[in-house]
């Protein structure tokens, strides 16, 4: 189990504004966290020592990228050996359409949040790659048809 990460009201707030926007300055955060620059650079580099930080990314539109459709898929495995699991998962990390892949309790083994141009984009995924894979029993899919909310920012509290 991973150990909790005990943080004060600084870094508290530190994490929060790197969650809102990664390509702060130092100077912009220091400001706006109430800190002086050498400190919050100190905080930073030992948050991310201590993994609480970890790489900073800036997010894409999907829909100016051609990747505006939305799939939820849930997926059976024809059995759950080392070497199966092993192999689903390598085949997660290498398709980047895939953008998030769980482990799941209950009916189905996994659950992915898949990204696709269009419903023939994502078929040809399914049908043709997917369900080809020799670990995987069987798949069932649920398109989104907008977004309610979607955040990247964990919450912070104390």
């Amino acid at each position: 189990m991973t150990k909790f990460v005990e943080l004060d009201a600084l870094d508290r707030r530190i994490v929060t504004e790197l969650q809102r926007d990664a390509a702060l300055s130092n100077a912009d955060l220091a400001e706006r966290v109430g800190s002086t620059g050498p400190s919050c650079w100190r905080r930073v580099r030992a948050l991310e020592e201590a993994g609480v930080l970890r790489g900073a990314v800036r997010l894409a539109d999907p829909q100016l990228l051609g990747q505006d459709v939305t799939i939820f898929c849930h997926v059976r495995m024809k059995d759950f050996s080392g070497d199966s699991i092993a192999a689903f998962e390598m085949f997660v990390r290498d398709h980047d359409q895939v953008m998030e892949c769980y482990s799941m309790s209950g009916e189905w083994d996994y659950l992915m949040r898949v990204v696709a141009s269009n419903v023939a984009d994502y078929e040809h995924f399914l049908m043709r790659t997917l369900l080809k894979h020799p670990s995987v029993a069987g798949a069932s899919s649920q398109f989104a048809l907008s977004v309610t909310k979607y955040q990247t920012a964990l919450p912070v509290r104390g």
